[in-house]
């Protein structure tokens, strides 16, 4: 069995605490402490359900209109 080196490995924080901009607190393990984020599965637009459909074009009524064509 090896045993890891002595005095090589960074310091491990089991209850290290990361703070996002909206406020969401989140404790995890991690080499820091203390981790600040802008944005967490708790704001972002994906996880949320406020993703929004930005239509360059027409682009989604053109995919729209060829997905019915072959569905007939």
């Amino acid at each position: 069995m090896r045993v890891m080196k002595k005095a090589i490995h960074p310091t491990y924080f089991p209850s290290a605490t990361i703070k996002c901009a909206c406020g969401n607190t989140i404790k995890t393990g991690s080499t820091k402490e203390k981790l600040e984020i802008e944005i967490c599965s708790n704001c972002h637009p994906f996880y949320s359900g406020k993703a929004k459909m930005i239509d360059a074009a027409g682009r989604v009524e053109k995919y729209r209109a060829r997905l019915q064509k072959k569905q007939k």
